[in-house]
């Protein structure tokens, strides 16, 4: 194998972390901000990209870099390694409510497409680049321009996603049809396009936005009920005045501000 060879557990049911087994020199890479807890003798260190082109000179590091740059990511992340004679734990944590999926790429033919925001942790070898599409209506309404992010390689990837995780295999012709931000991600059997959803008053009136897309078997999709900006959107929008109100809209919390001495009405 090209990619480090670890073992893992994951805990937890809305708030889902990962905990991986590290054997000496054994490594993961991870993004920022994701990590929880690590027993001793786990080194951490900042790498250039994603470390899977750590052996191929300046060159391969500038590549790994650039693709994740394009992406929306940081140049940069971390990598975790045991430095020690034991085997080692560390552990990583969901961004918020979700589940966690472990995806092995070496038993779905090296490659996994998912939305880039979705990407948790992954063994160190693990190629994290972008997914281009080459159709202009995916790139222009998809939710993800033209970009999607590709995880390639032999090891395990970790995958987060938001509410509850569904699973859907889809046999050759069979279309399921997805709320673009739902998409959690999809083996690269699966042939992925945007649908206008069609109707005046669908498109004005029905609050579901103008594009789904329209997912082409065979393979397998998994599929989110909590998108993250669905989620901050539900916030923001329970918050009156972007929180600047005290009385949450009621005639009290009115009086609260002209109390306070501020007179908005």
């Amino acid at each position: 194998m090209n990619a480090h060879e670890i073992d893992y557990q994951i805990f937890g049911e809305e708030m889902q972390f990962v905990e991986i087994e590290l054997d000496p020199q054994e490594a993961v890479v991870a993004e920022a901000g994701s990590f929880m807890m690590m027993d001793t003798d786990i080194v951490m260190d900042t790498i250039f990209g994603d470390g899977s082109n750590q052996d191929k000179g300046v060159l391969g590091k500038f590549f790994s870099a650039g693709k994740r740059l394009l992406t929306g990511e940081s140049l940069f992340m971390t990598a975790f390694l045991n430095s020690g004679r034991l085997k080692r734990k560390i552990s990583f944590a969901s961004p918020y409510p979700g589940k966690i999926l472990a995806v092995d790429l070496s038993e779905i033919q090296g490659k996994f497409i998912c939305q880039k925001d979705s990407f948790l942790c992954a063994a160190k070898g693990v190629a994290i680049g972008i997914e281009f599409s080459k159709r202009l209506g995916r790139g222009l309404f998809g939710g993800e321009g033209f970009i999607m992010q590709k995880l390639e390689g032999d090891g395990l990837a970790f995958i987060h996603a938001g509410g509850t995780l569904a699973v859907k295999q889809l046999k050759a012709g069979e279309v399921l049809k997805v709320d673009t931000g739902c998409i959690v991600g999809f083996t690269q059997t699966v042939d992925y396009d945007i649908e206008f959803v069609g109707g005046i008053k669908n498109s004005i009136f029905g609050g579901e936005g103008l594009f789904f897309a329209t997912l082409r078997g065979p393979g397998t999709v998994y599929i989110q009920s909590l998108p993250f900006s669905r989620l901050a959107g539900r916030v923001l929008a329970s918050i009156p005045n972007g929180g600047k109100d005290k009385g949450e809209g009621s005639v009290l919390g009115k009086l609260g501000n002209l109390l306070d001495g501020d007179n908005r009405f």
